[in-house]
């Protein structure tokens, strides 16, 4: 069984997307924190980064400027502090899902049906994940090698429970990582003709061929 594979649990719970020193203390702090990063993504993947506002986001959000200047110092502060909402956030959504898997291989299927869902719902992470790669380079760098991390981390886990060829490493994960995003993007934003289930079956399929020991 695959249910301990591993880096998509938050024994901790994920970090705060604001600085330490901007970190809200209360739970109506959080509550706020959270309306001010939902009206970001909004307002960011509507308008993109440079014709988004500050403003647009405050009037999204209900609250007044004040408030976002309580968190954020600028709209360079709140996107870098979105884009590492939203990779937490995919990670939150997909964790509980892959440890239900019953072998390493599954966990892919898993994964990539979860994210596939997260996606419909969240259409708006693909505008700003990939405006993210000239406004803020790192994070954008960030976001993809997390995801690969946690690939990467299942498919060991799965290697050495014999479920998984035994060579399975970085380069795979960058692989199932890319195909992933892609497919998210086909059968998550452009259209929903598929069921998650059946796009991640298929996909599946081509893995355990390939990854079979």
């Amino acid at each position: 069984m695959a249910k301990d594979s591993g880096a998509d649990a938050t024994a901790e719970g994920p970090p705060s997307p604001t600085s330490e020193a901007k970190t809200p203390r209360t739970e109506r702090g959080r509550r706020t924190l959270r309306t001010i990063l939902d009206a970001a993504a909004a307002e960011f993947g509507e308008k993109g980064f440079h014709e988004g506002s500050i403003s647009g986001i405050t009037t999204r959000a209900g609250v007044a400027l004040g408030s976002f200047y309580t968190y954020f110092d600028s709209k360079d502060e709140v996107f870098r502090a979105l884009v590492r909402d939203m990779s937490g956030q995919v990670r939150d959504h997909v964790a509980p899902r892959v440890r239900d898997a019953v072998d390493g291989i599954d966990a892919e299927r898993l994964g990539l049906e979860s994210f596939l869902e997260f996606v419909r719902r969240h259409k708006e992470i693909y505008r700003i994940i990939d405006e993210a790669e000239f406004v803020d380079q790192a994070s954008y760098r960030d976001h993809y090698a997390g995801a690969v991390d946690r690939i990467r981390t299942r498919l060991a886990a799965g290697a050495a429970r014999g479920e998984i060829r035994a060579d399975a490493g970085e380069v795979h994960a960058w692989a199932i990582m890319g195909m992933n995003v892609f497919l998210g993007l086909r059968y998550g934003v452009w259209q929903e003709d598929l069921a998650p289930s059946e796009v991640a079956a298929a996909a599946n399929d081509i893995l355990r061929r390939g990854l079979a020991p």
